[in-house]
């Protein structure tokens, strides 16, 4: 049985782990899939190796773990509205996800996690830092606790995605999403305090202007990085991560150019977020 032959690995020392003893091309016993996500709520991102999906049970595993959210900006793998592709090919210079952030923010209620299987990896490079907004915040002074506690900030998806690219993405005039989400939120599953600010989809402090939200955004960005806060992860074909959103920061790093690398992602429904 999976569910009593699964190992967990810590791959970094706040964030991340590796499971073994898991096929995810299976539907889970539930003690797997309880495992799994107290897994996920305590490291923010699990790993699994040498995995074979189809999109079929790719779609699968993303629904045992709640309703799948159809991405509006990413091309889609064909006949799968589900996947959405995390695509670079030799021409692109630019990557996908190149930058800190938190996919879905921008949603009154953001997306619970993504699970991103790699179907194409280059022979070097192309690896993805996590980052623990747990240990981010747990590592802030009492004092810019207690100020960030009553704060609210605004995050939107019209400057990353209202831009016309290239073929990679899509309407481009459906970007319009704007919400307001507590700075420090409560992990709905694990009860833990979270930083829950991100340089790509935050734009300002709720009732602050933007060259005064500036400064103390830059800081909390700077501060939510620090290595010691990270994992890197190097992908293999096979490769699954299953990330959480709510409690983690991801970058995408862009060190292949010339090669390809495609990977499918699901997105899965979350919560609108309290303090």
């Amino acid at each position: 049985m999976q569910g009593n032959s699964i190992q967990i690995r810590p791959v970094g020392g706040a964030v991340g782990a590796e499971m073994t003893g898991v096929d995810l091309s299976e539907p889970l016993p539930v003690q797997a899939r309880d495992t799994i996500r107290k897994a996920l709520a305590d490291r923010g991102v699990v790993f699994f190796r040498d995995q074979s999906l189809t999109p079929e049970q790719h779609i699968g595993l993303a629904r045992q773990f709640g309703e799948i959210n159809v991405n509006r900006f990413f091309a889609q793998a064909d006949g799968y509205p589900e996947i959405a592709l995390v695509a670079k090919e030799p021409q692109h210079t630019k990557n996908i996800g190149g930058g800190w952030h938190t996919d879905h923010s921008y949603d009154q209620s953001p997306a619970l996690g993504s699970i991103l299987y790699a179907r194409q990896v280059p022979p070097i490079g192309g690896d993805t830092l996590f980052s623990s907004m747990y240990a981010a915040y747990d590592a802030l002074s009492d004092g810019l606790k207690q100020t960030l506690g009553g704060l609210r900030a605004v995050h939107s998806s019209r400057h990353v995605f209202g831009v016309v690219r290239d073929d990679r993405f899509r309407n481009a005039e459906a970007a319009v999403q704007d919400a307001v989400h507590p700075v420090v939120i409560t992990h709905p599953d694990s009860g833990q305090k979270a930083l829950y600010v991100n340089p790509g989809f935050t734009v300002r402090f709720d009732g602050w202007t933007d060259d005064e939200s500036k400064p103390l955004l830059e800081f909390l960005y700077s501060h939510a990085a620090r290595p010691e806060f990270t994992c890197r992860f190097v992908w293999r074909n096979g490769s699954v991560a299953f990330w959480d959103n709510r409690s983690t920061w991801h970058y995408a790093v862009n060190d292949y150019q010339g090669e390809r690398r495609l990977m499918h992602r699901i997105t899965i429904e979350g919560c609108e977020l309290g303090g």
